[in-house]
C-alpha cells in the first residue's frame, strides 16, 4: 500500500498508509490530521485541503481542472506545487509522496 507523508501546520510530520484509489484528503481526515480541514468533503469546492506537493512527486499526479485551479486562485499561500489533497488520487506510483498542509 503506498505511504503519504504530510508536514502538518506544527512542522511536525505523519507517515500514513493510503488505499490505492484514495485522495489525499481522505487519507488525512480518517487519520485526524490537523491542517487539512476539507469542509466540503473532497466536492472540489471549497480549497480547505490545500498542500504543496513537493517537487519530485508533481508528475505522478493528473493534472489540475480549471475548477481546481480557479479555486486555488483564491486560496492564501499558493505557490508552485499547491494542489487540492482531494483531488491528489493515491496509485502505487506514488508511494513516498510528500505533502505539506496549509489550509487550517
Amino acid at each position: 500500500m503506498p505511504k503519504v507523508t504530510y508536514v502538518l501546520p506544527d512542522q511536525t510530520e505523519r507517515t500514513i498508509e493510503v488505499p490505492e484509489g484514495e485522495s489525499v484528503m481522505e487519507s488525512s481526515v480518517r487519520n485526524n490530521l490537523p491542517g487539512i480541514l476539507a469542509e466540503c468533503g473532497g466536492n472540489c469546492s471549497c480549497a480547505t485541503c490545500h498542500v504543496h506537493v513537493d517537487p519530485e512527486w508533481r508528475h505522478l499526479f493528473t493534472e489540475p481542472t480549471d475548477e481546481e485551479r480557479e479555486l486555488l486562485e483564491f486560496a492564501e499561500g499558493v505557490q508552485e506545487g499547491s494542489r487540492l489533497a482531494c483531488q491528489l488520487i493515491m496509485r502505487d506510483a506514488c508511494d513516498g509522496v510528500r505533502v505539506t498542509a496549509v489550509a487550517d
